[in-house]
């Protein structure tokens, strides 16, 4: 397994960030586990995955009581012979300021139907990440670190 000993995150682990659509979180408080599936739009300014939710849904509630959260990541296609899939840790947070306008511009570029939804932007800055890619070779798993 390769993992980035630097603050970069390998361009493959980017690349698979970006070109996918729905996120599988995982949330957690008061010993009552929960997850959800969004559509997300990554951030590599930010190091963050940025969707649209209500603040009454579970997820969030969890999140904002117990900000760390894990999940993954499968292709959009799945194909049964080449294995792909990420998986994640980081800290849920709401945007706000400067970051707001940025993860707003990410989200809305990429889903512009969003915009007519209810909902607020929400947000998972990225601490560990790990790309399980079997188009790089049987068993392949790329990581990376904050």
């Amino acid at each position: 397994m390769e993992i980035a000993q630097q603050t970069r995150i390998d361009e493959r682990i980017v690349a698979f960030l970006k070109s996918q659509t729905a996120v599988s979180i995982c949330t957690c408080s008061e010993n009552i586990p929960y997850s959800c599936i969004c559509f997300y739009a990554y951030s590599e300014e930010f190091n963050a995955m940025v969707f649209k939710s209500n603040e009454d849904t579970l997820h969030i509630r969890q999140a904002l009581s117990n900000p760390l959260v894990s999940g993954s990541v499968l292709p959009d296609k799945l194909e049964k012979t080449r294995v792909r899939g990420l998986q994640l840790l980081g800290k849920f947070f709401k945007p706000e300021g400067e970051a707001l306008g940025q993860l707003q511009r990410t989200y809305y570029k990429k889903y512009p139907i969003a915009l007519t939804m209810k909902g607020e932007l929400w947000a998972i800055e990225l601490s560990s990440i790990k790309l399980t890619d079997n188009t790089l070779g049987f068993g392949k798993k790329i990581a990376w670190q904050k």
